[in-house]
């Protein structure tokens, strides 16, 4: 599923548990992580529709892409942990750094900055504080 070579460490849960990845808090780490968040929802909901699934995915990819970019720094790591269950999946990144993501004013002379607001689009989500850091999370409902 993910090859120790991308710097990855998966966490093995009981079968009724949620998984768990821990990633180095690189650009590579994105690839590993949608990955990760495909083949875990495909084996825990086989009758997951590939909307669903792509939506997991793409809200996969913009925590974990902020993440890296606004809560590591050069030999940080992060984690990310999924739960589905009936149709529910929550989406859960841990990272060391305290600060919360904010929403940017829309524009159109950035390339970057939509991420929050794909989210609140596709999942209702927020923010935890956590004892070294904060884990950022979104829960997509099956439609």
């Amino acid at each position: 599923m993910v090859s120790k070579e991308q710097g990855a460490r998966q966490l093995t849960p009981r079968p009724d548990q949620s998984q768990q990845l821990v990633l180095a808090g690189e650009p590579q780490s994105a690839y590993a992580a949608r990955e990760f968040a495909r083949a875990y929802v495909m084996q825990r909901e086989p009758g997951a529709t590939a909307d669903y699934v792509d939506t997991i995915v793409l809200v996969t990819s913009e925590l974990v892409t902020n993440s890296i970019r606004y809560g590591t720094k050069p030999g940080d790591s992060f984690a990310l942990r999924l739960h589905t269950r009936h149709g529910r999946t929550r989406v859960e990144v841990r990272d060391p750094v305290r600060r919360h993501p904010q929403p940017r004013p829309e524009s159109h002379g950035r390339d970057r900055g939509r991420g929050l607001l794909i989210l609140d689009g596709l999942c209702h989500w927020g923010v935890d504080d956590a004892a070294f850091g904060k884990t950022v999370w979104a829960e997509v409902i099956a439609k």
